[in-house]
């Protein structure tokens, strides 16, 4: 293990994604996809011979700066790796251009899910799978890195609570880090805690589907993009999975760990413990989920009572299941639709504006976990400030309670959030400039850049009044896409903290 831990983090990953390229070589052989076996298992041989090469020629390597060199790796990851598993994907498709495999594996590994091939049958099983595979690991990164990388840098919402600056906590600690452990050792630390959680929820969503009626391969990939919060599933989402009612209410349940990261990481990064019913991320999701959920519900019953539409109790149930179901998988920003999802509009005559699940994929989900968008934390942050504003205009003498944390998170959780989320917007507004200008139209580069930089790629097609192909985006806005689900995935402050001059000293 320890020749394991003196390798970069970077080559580590090489290892790792050229390891997975048997899963789809295994698949495609009891599949009889003879074509993707042999290129996949040619993958893996080049690809490991290749991590062979650069972990040899990197093993004395020893980083200068631990900060520098895990943001670096991390952005690496995203940026290098996808141009990795592009190559058996083109390889294996034969009739595609090596950008839209690269544009998929990037959508993939980010956790977007935005894809620019036809489900219905260009795609083989065992592609597909693969597909949903480097989503999942990449969820996996995400998970591991949130806990090791990001919360010792107050990086990746870890800031609203923190008692250092942005990008600062790393390197203030940095000779502590140096001498506790290598950010290899720390890496791999992190991830013999979270992988046995991670694969094991997987497998049991799987089997739970399974049980359900899905198919075993169908199932899988749906397992692994609930976890992954990626969305990608073979058969264009659930309207037409075998599990029914029933798969959808067990990948439901499976939402909670987009939600908050204390249903898996609890203790790992010194928190002091609370239970969920008391995290403010938890809560505040529960609070947009009814209110939306309610929102919108109520807007498609009062329009059907004006038109006098008689709806049996089974529509009405189905009806709220649908909303609520998509509302809650778009805050998570894995943007499966439900089978019932139009069951509302089907009696009511309206259309569900996509401004509502554009907003909830902007709010996102829970920090450190594998879902995207602004967080529920810093939205946290954001309100408790602004509950105590008023509460100041309405009674300048009161003194804010909550203990030291909360006036934390009030002050400088606010602060900083509000920094992040002026952010966010500036990036939205640079992206559809960008794409503008490779004749892009105003409304789809609007939605496309929402959906590259929350990470929710499902939302194409569902926030436009006509869906959003991707395939159809000239090749130019599909590297600016490309380029915004990696930004989106990072976040812009992890990239502007490798701008700190602290970091790059020493």
């Amino acid at each position: 293990m320890n020749w394991i831990v003196k390798l970069p983090f970077f080559v580590i990953l090489m290892g790792l994604g050229a390891i997975a390229m048997l899963v789809p070589a295994a698949h495609g052989a009891i599949m009889d996809d003879f074509n993707a076996m042999r290129v996949f298992f040619y993958g893996f041989v080049l690809f490991s011979i290749l991590t062979l090469i650069v972990g040899l020629t990197t093993a004395g390597y020893a980083p200068t700066n631990v900060a520098r060199s895990q943001l670096i790796g991390l952005l690496s990851a995203f940026t290098l790796l996808p141009l990795m598993f592009a190559v058996p994907f083109y390889e294996a498709i034969g009739n595609t251009t090596y950008l839209n495999a690269w544009f998929e594996m990037v959508s993939s590994f980010t956790t977007t899910g935005a894809t620019v091939y036809d489900t219905s049958g260009r795609l083989t099983p065992s592609l597909h799978l693969w597909r949903a595979l480097v989503g999942w690991l990449g969820g996996l990164l995400i998970w591991v890195t949130a806990v090791s990388i990001f919360a010792p840098m107050n990086l990746g919402g870890f800031e609203v609570r923190a008692t250092t600056n942005i990008g600062k906590g790393a390197a203030v600690s940095l000779s502590q880090i140096s001498r506790i452990a290598d950010p290899s050792e720390r890496l791999v630390r992190y991830t013999l805690s979270l992988t046995p959680i991670y694969v094991g929820l997987t497998f049991m969503l799987w089997i739970g589907l399974v049980v359900a009626g899905e198919f075993p391969y169908i199932a899988l990939c749906h397992a692994m993009s609930t976890l992954s919060t990626s969305g990608i599933s073979p058969i264009d989402g659930l309207y037409y999975a075998a599990s029914g009612f029933w798969g959808e209410v067990l990948i439901f349940a499976f939402f909670i760990f987009a939600l908050s990261r204390l249903t898996f990481s609890r203790g790992l990064i010194g928190e002091r413990e609370q239970g969920l019913l008391r995290d403010p991320e938890f809560r505040t999701a529960l609070v947009l989920i009814g209110l939306v959920t309610a929102g919108l519900f109520l807007r498609h019953f009062l329009a059907a009572t004006d038109r006098q539409t008689v709806v049996s109790f089974q529509e009405f149930i189905g009806a709220f299941w649908g909303t609520l179901f998509t509302v809650t998988s778009f805050l998570t920003t894995t943007g499966f639709e439900s089978h019932f999802w139009d069951g509302a509009a089907s009696w009511s005559g309206l259309q569900t504006p996509g401004l509502f699940l554009t907003g909830m994929a902007l709010i996102g989900g829970g920090v450190a976990t594998t879902a995207g968008g602004v967080k529920l934390l810093r939205i946290y942050a954001l309100y408790r400030h602004g509950e105590r504003e008023q509460e100041r205009l309405l009674h300048p003498s009161s003194i804010g309670g909550g203990g030291k944390e909360a006036r934390r998170i009030r002050k400088q959780g606010a602060y900083i959030s509000w920094i992040f989320f002026m952010l966010f917007a500036l990036s939205i507004a640079g992206v559809m400039t960008l794409m503008s200008l490779t004749g892009v139209q105003f409304e789809t580069s609007m939605v496309l850049s929402v959906s590259a930089l929350s990470t929710t790629g499902p939302l194409a097609a569902v926030a436009a009044e006509v869906p959003i192909a991707y395939s159809g985006i000239p090749d130019v806005a599909k590297v600016v896409l490309a380029a915004a689900m990696v930004l989106g995935r990072l976040e812009t402050l992890a990239i502007i903290a490798l701008f700190n001059p602290e970091i790059w000293r020493g």
